[in-house]
């Protein structure tokens, strides 16, 4: 289930990316930076947990 809500989060940072809209943070536009690393850490850890959900227990 964390595999596919982290996974969900960060094709959000990637729609976020591709359609670049602009996002304002009390009156500042905020830069597209952060949802690169977004994008980035929460894909990382889709992957880890969707590895960890696939190894068999001993």
């Amino acid at each position: 289930m964390a595999s596919v809500a982290f996974g969900l989060m960060a094709i959000a940072q990637l729609v976020r990316l591709v359609i670049r809209p602009e996002v304002l943070v009390a009156g500042h536009p905020m830069p597209l930076w952060p949802s690169v690393l977004a994008f980035i850490i929460l894909g990382g850890l889709s992957l880890w947990m969707w590895k960890l959900a696939r190894t068999p227990t001993k």
